[in-house]
């Protein structure tokens, strides 16, 4: 199988939710899955099930708050975190099969990822490995060695409307 490239980028809901569905689909088929997480807080709904269809789930350590609202301090521990989270994945990534990379379009638009290293991790991986990549604000370089992107618009949501983010649905 040639390994593509997969963005799912944008504003709007559903792009870890695409994502899960891609992994629940290529374990379907047999297909060895890593599911990678970064800047999520607590550890979301979809991860228990994935890891009992077998997927194996990487996870940053959890981070304190929203990324723009650290403190420097905290920061600097969540970009050592993000790296430390990318390298496992890197190192869990199968040669055959399926990556996914949630939140990483987050991680470097933020800053809390540098490029350089995602970038030769893509240049360089297998041929056999396909990989998706979730997260609002993916950089323009992504989008240009991307296969497939997928930008998820918000035309409307609860939020606007004051009803937070719900166990089950959102996260």
């Amino acid at each position: 199988m040639q390994g593509l490239l997969h963005v799912y980028t944008g504003s709007g809901k559903g792009k870890t939710t695409a994502a899960v569905g891609l992994c629940v689909r290529a374990r379907g088929a047999g297909l060895a899955v890593v599911f990678a997480q970064f800047l999520k807080g607590s550890a979301t709904s979809e991860l228990q099930p994935l890891a009992s269809l077998g997927v194996r789930v990487v996870r940053c350590k959890s981070t304190p708050a929203f990324y723009s609202r650290m403190t420097p301090a905290e920061q600097a521990r969540c970009r050592e975190e993000q790296r430390r989270g990318f390298a496992q994945a890197v190192k869990a990534a199968p040669r055959q099969g399926l990556l996914v990379l949630d939140e990483l379009c987050c991680a470097l638009a933020l800053g809390a990822l540098e490029p350089e290293p995602v970038r030769a991790f893509l240049e360089a991986r297998g041929s056999g490995l396909e990989v998706v990549c979730t997260g609002r604000g993916a950089p323009e370089w992504l989008l240009e060695m991307a296969d497939y992107v997928t930008e998820m618009r918000a035309e409307k949501h609860p939020f606007a409307r004051g009803i937070p983010a719900r166990r089950g649905i959102e996260y």
